[in-house]
């Protein structure tokens, strides 16, 4: 039996040197551990700042982009608003551009339109606001009650300005004709003359 104790007590002794060892290997990979951990926490708290300051200024592009699309699609907006009032013959555009801005809208399919109008277009609603509103148009006769055509020199009316003598290093008089004959012929034109 005592071969069978001392095989018992060398097996027991093995094993708690394997114990030993065991526990030994696992409290250095344990110690180890705790001492990567920190730099393991703080590299991940790095990485977590920059991705939050990343995110933050994705973010930020994002509401800049935002705006500047708006800025943009208000501005063709008014363009457009604007165009279509010059094309109308509107004199006075930024009044009636005033009047009617808040009215016109940017369908979903991207074609400007009246609010609440029933679809109506930007150009059959601008027409209609032209046609209720004449007072905005130019006046139709120049002029009014006790207006007054300016006289002209009869030799300023009887001699019409040949073209091909205007030249540089003309008289000051014959300059002057010109140009008052000019502004005869342009202010006839606006008249309707």
């Amino acid at each position: 039996m005592s071969d069978q104790t001392e095989t018992e007590q060398i097996q027991t002794a093995s094993a708690d040197v394997r114990d030993i060892v065991r526990q030994a290997i696992e409290e250095f990979i344990h110690a180890e551990q705790r001492k990567a951990e920190p730099a393991y926490r703080t590299e991940l708290q790095d990485e977590r700042k920059r991705r939050e300051a990343l995110e933050a200024r994705l973010n930020q592009l994002v509401e800049e982009n935002r705006q500047t699309k708006a800025v943009a699609e208000e501005a063709d907006r008014n363009a457009q608003i604007r165009s279509e009032l010059q094309q109308l013959g509107v004199a006075k555009i930024d009044l009636a551009f005033k009047a009617i801005k808040d009215d016109i809208v940017r369908a979903s399919d991207g074609q400007l339109q009246a609010r609440g109008k029933e679809g109506k277009s930007l150009r059959e609603f601008l027409t209609t606001f032209v046609q209720e509103n004449p007072e905005l148009l130019p006046a139709r006769i120049a002029g009014g009650s006790g207006a007054q055509i300016p006289m002209r020199d009869a030799a300023e009316i009887g001699s019409p300005v040949d073209i091909n003598k205007i030249k540089p290093g003309m008289s000051k008089d014959e300059l002057e004709r010109v140009r008052k004959e000019i502004s005869r012929i342009a202010s006839q034109a606006l008249r309707g003359v």
